[in-house]
């Protein structure tokens, strides 16, 4: 049992402290399928690896965390002012992106419509009663979004692939396609999702007038106590007519992100988290901090940066502020091309200059 612990040393501490005292039984209940396949170079088999990073936090440094937590403060919920209903559609050419919360964006690229790891829900949580509860309403109505074409997931956590969000999108829009990392779809069709792509890092798959790159990132996954790596994290990068937009989903800083740029080249938009990064000693291998998104940024070469990961849901030590304002600071010591949109803000993406 504390092996399986501490493979999910940084999950959520709340959900993992439900399952502990609901038993192991129900704990592996709530695991995923996991997938089964040849060994590669970030697979051995049975579990995937972000190759090059050392071991994660273990079960005595979550206690040690959580002996010495000094957490940030964070409002109880409170309701903001949606934003305008963002376009139906951009043209050929055109980038737009839409800050919606926590990770969930709207990224537009040449008629299509894309979201990022949506959520909607109250909890990141398997339980109604227990978990990361927002502290505020998503930015943009479900019911303004425009036509969905595809939803990207970067892994399997709670806060980043919400089955209740995802089967309204289904419901909504029957023609939307769902990317996901390598072992995810078994999930997502066990619970009724259809047009389910999975995609190994560096794979690509066609999406009318745009290719879905699935890149590396350095993160892991689990949804309960007995599934812990079995699926696999990734970040994306959607390629149109005008450019490249990638979205970081969860992830520690890392030489992946020269790698994507060298590879694919420079990014017109790059969507990076920058929460849920405190205490910093604990968290870096699998979350950014805001002084590292920023060199991602760099390291990208985005005509663009936009931030997420922050301000919807207390999963760390910064608190509901702290990582914009961190951001800030980082930006006055090393310029970056951020813009810090605020919640339902959405902004056309400069084109990217020859």
């Amino acid at each position: 049992m504390v092996r399986r612990l501490r493979r999910s040393a940084l999950g959520l501490l709340a959900v993992l402290g439900a399952l502990i005292l609901t038993g192991l039984g129900v704990g592996c209940a709530l695991s995923a399928p996991t997938w089964k396949g040849p060994v590669t170079d970030h697979f051995d088999g049975q579990k995937f690896r972000s190759p090059g990073v050392g071991a994660r936090g273990s079960f005595g440094d979550l206690l040690k965390w959580q002996a010495q937590r000094k957490p940030g403060p964070w409002r109880e919920y409170h309701e903001e002012p949606y934003g305008p209903p963002p376009p139906r559609e951009v043209a050929l050419g055109a980038l737009r992106v839409t800050f919606i919360n926590h990770a969930t964006t709207l990224i537009q690229l040449d008629g299509i419509n894309v979201l990022t790891d949506p959520i909607y829900a109250e909890r990141a949580s398997p339980f109604d009663f227990v978990g990361p509860h927002r502290v505020r309403p998503p930015g943009i109505k479900f019911t303004e979004l425009p036509r969905i074409d595809a939803v990207v997931l970067s892994h399997n956590h709670y806060d980043h692939l919400n089955l209740e969000t995802l089967e309204r999108i289904a419901n909504t829009w029957p023609g939307a396609r769902f990317f996901a990392g390598k072992g995810n779809k078994a999930l997502l069709e066990k619970h009724g999702l259809s047009n389910v792509v999975e995609l190994d890092w560096w794979e690509t798959r066609e999406l009318g007038p745009i290719t879905v790159h699935s890149v590396p990132n350095q993160h892991f996954s689990n949804r309960g106590l007995c599934d812990a790596d079995g699926t696999l994290w990734t970040a994306w990068v959607l390629e149109g007519k005008g450019g490249r937009a990638y979205f970081g989903g969860d992830t520690g800083y890392g030489k992946h992100f020269t790698q994507v740029q060298e590879k694919l080249g420079p990014m017109r938009l790059a969507v990076l988290p920058i929460g849920a990064y405190l205490p910093e000693w604990f968290m870096a291998p699998v979350h950014m901090a805001p002084h590292e998104a920023v060199q991602a940024a760099i390291d990208l070469k985005a005509t663009l940066a936009v931030p997420m990961h922050f301000g919807t849901f207390a999963l760390a030590d910064d608190g509901e502020t702290e990582p914009v304002a961190a951001l800030q600071a980082a930006l006055a010591e090393k310029p970056a091309p951020f813009v810090v949109l605020g919640f339902g803000e959405g902004r056309d993406v400069p084109e990217v200059q020859p």
